[in-house]
């Protein structure tokens, strides 16, 4: 059973947050983060500790506890940090550029694939088989790099496609594999 909930979070200097029922904003040096938490989940603000309970042990409830903590932490952590996800083209002619605020990727397919960049995310080619897409909301992050690897997923027999940097993607033997 995880204890997540019961976990304080610990606000770092230069962090300012503010609750309004049950919309709260958190203001960073990197930006600023407005998400509506669960009204089954109470948040405790006392000096730089923020803390959630709940008012019972139902199931939905409980994980809800989870969750809410979890949101919260992120967005203190997008708004100090940032997050950051990476990826990796292969395959022979697999390339991708910057346009503009427009990704472009050669990927195999007739003509290139054209993503254009989302407000709140980064997105830079620090080579033409690496992408790094960045930002403060981890879930737009996490979105915006699964659409991109999406264009073209990993296939399993010679691997190529677009992969997370340290993704493992099985291999399987052909058909003349024995």
């Amino acid at each position: 059973m995880s204890r997540i909930g019961y976990k304080t979070v610990t606000v770092p200097e230069g962090v300012e947050i503010k609750q309004d029922g049950n919309v709260v904003t958190v203001k960073g040096p990197k930006g600023e983060l407005t998400r509506e938490l669960s009204e089954l989940i109470t948040m405790n603000i006392d000096g730089n500790e923020v803390t959630f309970d709940r008012p019972s042990d139902d199931y939905k409830t409980k994980a809800l506890h989870g969750t809410t903590r979890a949101n919260f932490n992120n967005m203190v952590v997008g708004v100090t940090e940032g997050f950051k996800k990476n990826l990796e083209l292969r395959g022979v002619g697999y390339r991708a550029q910057m346009k503009g605020k427009t990704l472009v990727l050669n990927v195999g397919y007739s003509n290139p694939v054209e993503i254009a960049e989302e407000e709140g995310i980064t997105v830079e080619v620090p080579s033409n088989t690496e992408i790094t897409v960045s930002g403060i909301d981890k879930e737009l992050v996490g979105d915006a790099a699964a659409r991109i690897r999406a264009t073209r997923a990993p296939e399993p027999y010679k691997g190529k496609g677009i992969r997370y940097v340290g993704e493992y993607v099985a291999h399987k033997e052909g058909k003349t594999g024995k």
